[in-house]
């Protein structure tokens, strides 16, 4: 007896190739694949598994077999990419990112794959490529890949390795895999079969990087059984650009968050989950768990190693300690944090309100709110910080937004991908002709004014450097002169940047988190002159802090227990703190 209709319909519903994983927390402890179970083609796993087994690790002693040496998770990668091309030439699993921490054979395993795609492949004078973001890592992944040709006698008379060209060509079938750094040139070449990309979290900060990539991407749909394998270990700083894209996409594919043909990508990621990084014990400190995140524990990586170097890491203090679990844990580095940094970037994290998501939230919350604002030229950062005081609670609440012009994309290059992030995330806005962004800064003032929630006096605070402009503007808008306040900079902001790390540190200070704040918290140094401290443009030079600045500007403002001019009472009075 048949199954009933609607059982039938569900059974059709379900997609053989779903590449979510969710469970994956699970099997991260269990020591379990995170490759999910695909309809394979049993006869191609078998042999692309047992070609990738018997090639030879090029740089050890003896040079052992992938067998032996290569641990279980790469033959899973190795199975679901070979495996995957169905009877009508198609592979369905075309994209793949392994996120995989430093020292688990990580080129070694991309080498071996790419070997194995020319072994695999009988269609002559096929292209494939491994593009690495610099030269030295491109070099490295040719090394590898050629060692494993060398190794083997049978190899050495299948393929030609043309050292001086960067490609190693495979005599019978004329296919050839070349090494290339990643850059413009490599969009303009040939249709690629194949592709491996080492070192994805360098590529954000590649201003041009996912250009590049989505015409690879594009070059890729005329092969059928065209791939691209993308493996990279986590970022040492925060991830930006391309690669946090890709990363967030393989997230979304992994938890089932993004189903249907937008899910083309097969997530591989050995981290831990958001909660265990981002928890102020950090519990991913004890060495027992770091068994989930090393799948190559015992073969390229060693506890007793790794425990070591972590302990010499924790002498050099917290900056090392980011770096060293972002690229030995796969540790998201949230905020950089330098020696020289604001002590504030210590508690800025923990200060985050997930309960409030835009500005008008805040403003709904406060008894009072001022605006703190400062900017310079058209290659720098306009800023503009809105903070308030919460009703009851008495924390102070902060609100941040910034505004670029465009050209700043080409004067900035090596923030650029950053800067276009922050804006996709709708934190900053880029601007093209007039005084777009004096106008949107007045716009927001504007909104805040209409609350009722400004005071009569000291309620905007400028850096009185450059501000005609904008004075002139705000005037045009109502506020009056009364209201605006010029802000004394460098050692006259000490007291405010003393009282917001301060706030931060007990939890008497909140904001609403996002990349942008992280960024300028993060490039924010300090120096110590006399009993002052500065935190400067200048000292961060390149990397912008403005709307920093401009939440300094405002805790001026604020460090005077400002009274709204809406309010009509005193905040004494609604704090019962005077009778009348």
């Amino acid at each position: 007896m048949g199954r009933p209709a609607e059982q039938l319909t569900a059974a059709a519903a379900v997609d053989p190739w779903d590449f979510s994983c969710p469970d994956w927390k699970q099997r991260l402890i269990d020591g379990r694949s995170l490759v999910p179970d695909l309809p394979l083609d049993p006869d191609l796993v078998r042999r692309a598994v047992g070609i990738f087994n018997n090639l030879r690790l090029p740089d050890v002693a003896d040079q052992p077999r992938l067998r032996d040496a290569a641990g279980d998770w790469q033959r899973d990668v190795v199975a679901a990419l070979f495996g995957s091309v169905d009877a009508e030439g198609i592979r369905r699993v075309r994209e793949a990112l392994v996120l995989v921490p430093k020292k688990n054979s990580k080129t070694t395993g991309g080498g071996a794959i790419m070997v194995t795609a020319l072994l695999m492949d009988p269609v002559p004078r096929q292209p494939y490529y491994m593009l690495g973001p610099t030269q030295e890592i491109a070099q490295r992944g040719f090394d590898q890949a050629a060692g494993m040709i060398d190794a083997d006698p049978v190899l050495r008379k299948r393929f030609q390795i043309r050292a001086h060209l960067k490609t190693i060509v495979d005599l019978r079938t004329q296919s050839f895999l070349k090494i290339q750094t990643f850059d413009e040139k490599v969009a303009t070449g040939g249709i690629p079969k194949g592709l491996l990309i080492d070192e994805v979290h360098i590529l954000g900060k590649m201003p041009y990087a996912a250009r590049v990539l989505g015409q690879l991407r594009g070059g890729l749909v005329a092969k059928l059984d065209g791939f691209m394998v993308m493996i990279t270990t986590q970022s040492d700083q925060p991830p930006a650009g391309v690669f946090r894209n890709e990363l967030q996409i393989a997230r979304a594919i992994r938890d089932g968050r993004v189903t249907g043909v937008a899910a083309n990508m097969l997530p591989v990621l050995y981290e831990f989950p958001e909660e265990v990084q981002t928890d102020r014990k950090r519990p991913w400190e004890n060495s027992k768990t770091w068994h989930m995140v090393l799948p190559n524990l015992g073969r390229s990586c060693h506890l007793s190693l790794l425990e070591a170097d972590y302990a010499s890491a924790k002498e050099k203090g917290e900056e090392e300690i980011r770096r060293w679990a972002s690229q030995h844990l796969n540790i998201e580095i949230g905020l950089g944090l330098h020696s020289e940094r604001w002590r504030g970037a210590d508690h800025w994290e923990q200060a985050v309100d997930n309960s409030i998501q835009s500005l008008d939230e805040l403003l709904e919350r406060c008894e009072v709110a001022v605006v703190g604002i400062d900017g310079g030229g058209l290659d720098d950062l306009l800023g503009l910080c809105v903070a308030g005081r919460e009703r009851d609670t008495q924390r102070w609440l902060f609100w941040f937004h910034a505004w670029a012009h465009r050209s700043v994309l080409e004067l900035r290059k090596v923030i650029a991908a950053e800067l276009q992030g922050f804006s996709d995330d709708g934190d900053l806005t880029f601007w093209d002709d007039g005084d777009e962004d004096i106008k949107g800064v007045a716009d927001i003032v504007e909104k805040v004014a209409a609350t009722g929630l400004l005071p009569e006096k000291s309620a905007i605070g400028l850096d009185p450097q450059g501000v005609g402009v904008l004075l002139d503007e705000l005037s045009d808008r109502e506020i009056t002169e009364e209201q605006m306040t010029a802000i004394g900079q460098g050692f006259r902001l000490s007291s405010a940047v003393w009282s917001m790390e301060r706030k931060l540190q007990n939890r008497t200070a909140a904001h609403l988190g996002g990349r942008l704040m992280a960024f300028c918290v993060g490039n924010a140094k300090a120096e110590q002159r006399g009993n002052a401290v500065l935190i400067t443009k200048e000292a961060a030079g390149k990397c912008k802090i403005d709307p920093l600045i401009a939440g300094f500007n405002a805790v001026k403002l604020l460090e005077r227990n400002p009274e709204a001019a809406g309010s009509g009472r005193s905040v004494y009075e609604e704090r019962g703190l005077l009778k009348v």
